[in-house]
């Protein structure tokens, strides 16, 4: 006889159901045919086809459009403190596995549905935990996960001081889940005094405030595109656009950079960048400047060529499907002007950090620009988001980041 099963169930339709098959772990509210037993927002339910056959397990959501995040298809699995630990070793013997030892002080340990953690993101900063919930099944289970997450760590000889929420992206409204930030509580330890720590990659070293920097406190998914675009910069002179915290720029300069200059439009953003440049010994080096690329390239092009390569690095232009064609023509236009900058035999790194700029297009999009700069391009690498960023195929959105290396020929 066929054993009972423990939770609520929902029926869904067959375009759902053949999304699951195909490795997709989203029901959305309006691919639910029919419901079985009592459903809470954060707790678990089996999915179903029409036919009654078990497609996984999840959590429900009963706000957000994205009803179930599915966390097993396994049906025998059991959501139990043995189940979450082995996910978290996982997660982390993964990290261990595909990437340096020196590159583990900063890294991604959980990212999301890649990791099969729907709605949870964990971000290493040396010795603190940087963690956004962003589902009501993860705010329900993060009172046992995050603990054990620490103590795993701890036991392979991490130092781990603290845990940090940034819990204030608008997608936990979608959840019902209320907007805040602070120190997750360890039990039995004191919270940390400072949210400051310093982490060093690819040989540079950063002070990250994992408070107030952006999303989690520091972009790690270009580890490894920086490293290559730093092999490049020996002995030219580089502008880095939208430098943020100066990552790219910092890198160019340790590859051997004469001059690099760095921009953003933010304050803030460039007084990070001189700071950090400073921390490096790299202010003789790196040049930071407040201005709006987008005025600024226009403005060199009156002016002698100076640089040989050129860093683009910008903010997602788009984050919705809706928005795509008009972000196309921004990424188009700093795109064409930096062409037009470089001389012959000069480069370009050049990329898109939205998911919604779908490759295709943003490649047609670097065409169209090569095409009215006058330019040729012959391309050296097109790399994507460092593999502590892993892209789970059947799951477009963890394949967000376009990186690719030209030489204006």
């Amino acid at each position: 006889m066929k054993a009972e099963r423990p939770y609520p169930n929902v029926t869904v339709t067959p375009k759902a159901a053949s999304a699951i098959l195909h490795g997709h772990p989203w029901v959305y509210d309006a691919e639910i045919l029919s419901s079985s037993g009592e459903l809470e927002s954060g707790g678990l339910t089996d999915v179903l086809d029409k036919k009654g056959r078990y497609l996984g397990t999840g959590f429900f959501s009963e706000p957000s459009k994205i009803r179930v995040r599915l966390l097993s298809r396994n049906a025998n699995d059991r959501f139990d403190a043995p189940f979450w630990e082995r996910k978290l070793r996982w997660a982390w013997d993964y990290r261990k596995t595909v990437m340096d030892p020196q590159d583990l002080d900063a890294c991604r340990i959980v990212f999301g549905e890649a990791d099969a953690f729907p709605g949870l993101t964990v971000d290493k900063f040396h010795d603190l935990l940087s963690v956004q919930v962003l589902s009501a099944g993860m705010e329900r289970v993060k009172g046992d996960l995050l603990p054990a997450l620490v103590r795993i760590l701890r036991e392979d000889g991490q130092v781990i001081r603290g845990v940090y929420e940034r819990n204030e992206a608008a997608l936990r409204d979608k959840e019902g889940l209320p907007k805040y930030k602070g120190w997750f509580p360890l039990p039995g330890e004191a919270l940390p005094e400072t949210p400051l720590t310093e982490i060093v990659e690819n040989g540079v070293r950063y002070l990250v405030d994992v408070e107030n920097g952006q999303k989690t406190g520091f972009f790690l998914d270009q580890k490894y595109n920086r490293r290559a675009a730093a092999r490049l910069a020996k002995g030219r002179t580089v502008l880095d656009c939208f430098t943020h915290t100066g990552s790219f720029a910092l890198n160019a300069a340790l590859g051997g950079a004469v001059h690099v200059t760095a921009v953003d439009v933010s304050a803030s953003a460039v007084e990070m960048a001189r700071a950090n440049a400073a921390r490096n010994g790299l202010e003789n080096v790196v040049e930071c400047v407040e201005a709006n690329v987008f005025e600024l390239l226009p403005s060199l092009e009156k002016q002698p060529r100076k640089y040989d390569f050129i860093i683009l690095d910008p903010p997602a232009f788009t984050k919705s499907r809706k928005t795509a064609a008009n972000a196309m023509t921004g990424y188009k236009e700093i795109n064409c002007r930096a062409m037009k900058l470089l001389p012959r035999g000069g480069y370009l790194a050049t990329c898109s950090c939205s998911h919604f700029a779908e490759e295709e297009r943003f490649l047609a999009m670097l065409r169209a620009a090569a095409q009215d700069a006058g330019v040729r391009l012959r391309q050296i690498e097109a790399r994507q988001q460092s593999c502590d960023h892993p892209i789970l195929w059947g799951v477009e959105e963890t394949n967000y980041l376009k990186f690719y290396l030209f030489q204006v020929v």
